[in-house]
């Protein structure tokens, strides 16, 4: 039987919840979309992940994926279902969280969960119900400035609102400190919808799931995974890394993505895209970019990268517009120089560029490695070109030199 059967809004909130479960004992697949669910191809995973990419795609889209997932979870008789989504809550008056949670629940014929954004190793934490990045309130922090999803406010009850006819309560943090039971019992009084608990430290993600562990759907960010408990504590399943050479791209235009890029310019080479050049002759600047990524000696790690600074979004289109340029582009990138000059270990970074990528390459299912970063890890896949080894990096995540650091997990596999 499957434990855990869960669904993200995005690919690397996929990787990043399934390390999370990996970590607490749990042996966890990523299946891509609408890949197979057989038993077969899932092995003796007690955790599948179903990534998605419906963080910003049309509500009713995002709703149908969604519930198509669940049902074919459903059909594997996973015990337990998690809704993942992004610790920055990231949506629109729209969705897509609310519309996801609202459809889930009535595929499973439930009528409650919790709202648990909060990942204190990458400094979400929720507060009075209000959602923190860092020492700054959502709203303050440089999730205002995203292109896609700007967030413009912390409390999470006022964000899900305008998405959702369910009621939505909160749950202080003193109760959270008060233990499983004082939480359980404060939850259990709560009428039908959605409880916004609070959590600022790894030990309240702990008690929040202790109080759940008999809730049939959970939501949350993958911080909420580290209070589970799996069937195989202490146990990790490795991966076996595909010797070739390597490569970076970014599609994310998320301060720390720039801040990483910046970084690794100091020792790596880089290659920043043209944006108006990628929205009217994208051949160009993918054949270029290959040439340029051929001529390197093969031990060099390359950098490809679309957003220097947030001007560059500024001069391009508009929204996902210009987004999906960049994608399809570096999606195209990747694909070629797996294909054709042996590049088999590959950073990306950005949520929408990574599910591009991958679905690209003709990936159906991740095999989680080691970790890199809270939320990133490493992934063995077969691609349509062959084997690789691959990382999902949300935007938002890893430290300022992860380009340069993050193969060492490779290289300890190795000795």
């Amino acid at each position: 039987m499957i434990e855990i059967g869960a669904v993200a809004d995005d690919f690397t909130g996929a990787t990043d919840l399934a390390i999370a479960l990996r970590e607490r004992g749990f042996r966890a697949v990523v299946s891509i979309e609408d890949a197979p669910l057989d038993p077969q191809s899932l092995g003796d995973a007690d955790a599948v992940v179903v990534a998605l990419k419906t963080r910003t795609a049309p509500v009713a889209t995002a709703v149908a994926q969604s519930v198509r997932a669940v049902a074919a979870l459903e059909a594997l008789d996973a015990r337990r279902f998690y809704v993942k989504y992004c610790s920055t809550f990231d949506s629109t008056p729209e969705g897509n969280i609310g519309p996801i949670l609202d459809a889930v629940l009535d595929e499973l014929d439930e009528q409650r969960t919790i709202i648990v954004p909060s990942f204190p190793d990458n400094g979400r934490t929720v507060y009075r119900g209000h959602l923190f990045v860092g020492d700054e309130l959502l709203e303050h922090s440089p999730m205002r400035h995203h292109p896609l999803t700007p967030m413009t406010q912390s409390r999470l009850r006022d964000i899900l609102a305008p998405q959702t006819s369910r009621k939505i309560h909160e749950v202080a943090a003193p109760t959270v400190w008060a233990g499983p039971a004082a939480l359980r019992s404060a939850l259990a009084s709560s009428p039908a919808g959605y409880t916004v608990v609070d959590a600022i430290t790894d030990a309240d993600l702990e008690t929040i799931a202790t109080a759940v562990s008999d809730w049939r759907v959970v939501s949350g960010g993958a911080g909420l995974a580290l209070g589970m408990t799996g069937p195989r504590p202490g146990t990790l399943s490795q991966i076996e890394p595909v010797p070739g050479r390597r490569l970076i791209v970014c599609g994310s235009a998320s301060a720390k993505t720039r801040a990483q890029i910046a970084h690794a310019a100091g020792t790596l080479p880089t290659r920043k895209l043209d944006i108006e050049s990628i929205a009217t002759d994208p051949e160009s600047v993918i054949a270029e970019t290959v040439s340029w990524l051929q001529g390197l000696a093969a031990e060099e790690i390359p950098v490809v990268y679309s957003v220097g600074s947030l001007d560059d979004i500024r001069r391009g289109s508009s929204g996902n517009t210009v987004a999906g340029h960049i994608e399809a582009v570096l999606s195209e990138i990747v694909s070629r120089a797996v294909e054709n000059f042996g590049v088999t270990q590959v950073i990306i970074a950005g949520g929408e560029t990574s599910g591009s990528v991958v679905q690209h390459l003709g990936i159906q299912r991740l095999h989680i490695g080691p970790r890199i970063a809270p939320g990133v890890c490493w992934s063995a896949a077969d691609s349509a070109h062959g084997p690789l080894t691959i990382a999902l990096k949300s935007g938002n995540f890893g430290s300022e030199d992860m380009f340069t650091t993050a193969w060492r997990a490779l290289d300890d596999l190795t000795d």
